[in-house]
């Protein structure tokens, strides 16, 4: 269970900070609900995560997997593409949560 509240933390937190932009500095009442919802929600989760896996891990886990889904959700929604640098930097984020998840004996679940 705690891996699908990890995954539902992931999501939560990427519809968030998506809608981040969109609230326009908290000026637009239906972009700024959905980030108070979307992390408050993703805050839950993780605290139940908490419960069973380390704090590291699932940090590592959660910001990794962010990263990469904010980028691809804000490439399609407001057509931020990133550089090649970028790319790079971001595909080695994800190779270290796949290591972590591959080989760590630290995940406690």
């Amino acid at each position: 269970m705690p891996h699908l509240y990890l995954l539902l933390a992931i999501l939560a937190e990427v519809v968030a900070t998506t809608a981040l932009k969109a609230s326009d500095e908290f000026t637009r009442l239906g972009p700024t609900a959905v980030v108070v919802v979307g992390y408050a929600l993703a805050f839950y989760l993780l605290s139940l995560v908490f419960r069973t896996l380390p704090v590291g891990l699932v940090y590592a886990i959660w910001s990794g997997a962010g990263v990469a889904l904010i980028t691809l959700a804000s490439a399609v929604i407001y057509r931020e593409i990133p550089d090649t640098p970028a790319l790079i930097g971001m595909g080695l984020i994800v190779a270290g949560v796949v290591v972590i998840n591959v080989f760590s004996t630290s995940q406690g679940a």
